[in-house]
């Protein structure tokens, strides 16, 4: 849990519900608690969720499960848990 205040997704207001569908998780029907802390600002949640999905599909070099793994080895070294 974040030491950030966040909202939940039942608490959103009008703001946040427009960009609920470009961060909510499909299969679990949820915000990631990465996202969650963006909540006091919907720019900022935007701009989180269009820069990841920018590194994740911005190169045809290399593969989605790849480029995933680059950012599990720099979250491990940067001792970050996400």
């Amino acid at each position: 849990m974040a030491w950030i205040k966040t909202l939940r997704e039942d608490g959103w207001d009008e703001d946040l519900a427009t960009v609920y569908g470009m961060v909510v998780d499909g299969e679990y029907e949820r915000v990631d608690n990465i996202l969650q802390i963006h909540s006091l600002d919907p720019r900022a949640m935007e701009a989180h969720q269009l820069l990841y999905a920018s590194s994740m599909s911005g190169t045809h070099s290399l593969r989605k499960v790849e480029r995933e793994l680059i950012a599990l080895v720099v979250s491990t070294i940067n001792e970050c848990d996400y």
